[in-house]
């Protein structure tokens, strides 16, 4: 990704939080540094893996996180972004990718959480990484909220994809083997609601769609406030689903060839 569309596509806010003992501090496959943080709830039977929006950092949402745990009884691990608040170095898409690796490997690895207990959950541009390690690794399932199909049709409707286009979702999305389930809003102005529709439609074809949640008048930042108390149960009966719904044999083809 060249220097200037970097500049257009990553949008990190001045760091919102300084050194805090809670943070964990992960290297990347990159040697980049990048802090996480988690949210324990002693019942959970699930961990979402969240990848947060663009102007934003893990201080500005933490307290959301714990209202997460709380209300849906998951624990909830975030980590932040190659250049963005306390990380090093400069946001790029493969650094992205590298991060969620390295926030997926501390989970496995130090924290013991199996993947049928991970859920990846992306925000806006954090959608591309999410999607990206649910073709890597086997997950339990994926959330996507508010995603789009790709940066180049964010502001152009194009059939294909173009030379230099990135967090291309729609080209990856088919290669997911876990259950995905999309929230949009219809009023969503900055990442237009087709683009969670789209990703629906590939997800249907590909076997692994839950019922996309399409929220009235809802834009890009108020979904959870304009949904209500609706969005959260939403979100819990994809949970409830995961945990009654077999494995399918996809998902169980995925995880045989990873050898877990």
């Amino acid at each position: 990704m060249g220097n200037n569309l970097a500049r257009v596509v990553f949008q990190p806010p001045q760091a919102s939080y300084g050194k805090d003992p809670n943070l964990f501090w992960l290297t990347t496959s990159r040697e980049e540094v990048i802090p996480a943080f988690y949210v324990r709830r002693q019942d959970a039977s699930f961990t979402l893996l969240f990848s947060h929006g663009n102007a934003e950092d893990l201080g500005l949402i933490i307290r959301y996180f714990r209202e997460l745990s709380h209300i849906l009884h998951v624990n909830v691990f975030s980590y932040e972004y190659t250049g963005y608040g306390m990380s090093t170095g400069q946001p790029q898409e493969a650094a992205v990718y590298a991060d969620i690796e390295a926030a997926f490997k501390y989970l496995r690895d130090e924290l013991r959480i199996p993947w049928t207990q991970i859920v990846p959950y992306g925000r806006s541009i954090g959608t591309a990484p999410s999607i990206h390690l649910a073709t890597q690794t086997p997950v339990r399932g994926v959330i996507l909220q508010s995603p789009m199909v790709s940066i180049y049709r964010i502001p152009f409707r194009l059939r294909f994809t173009l030379p230099g286009d990135v967090f291309t979702n729609i080209d990856k999305i088919g290669n997911v083997c876990s259950p995905v389930f999309i929230i949009h809003g219809t009023r969503d102005e900055i990442v237009p609601v087709w683009h969670g529709q789209a990703l629906y439609h590939t997800c249907v074809k590909k076997g692994i769609a839950y019922d996309a949640f399409v929220i009235e008048g809802a834009d890009h930042n108020n979904l959870e406030m304009q949904a209500g108390d609706a969005f959260y149960d939403r979100l819990s009966r994809f949970l409830e689903h995961l945990k009654r719904t077999p494995i399918s044999e996809k998902l169980q083809r995925q995880v045989d060839q990873a050898r877990i």
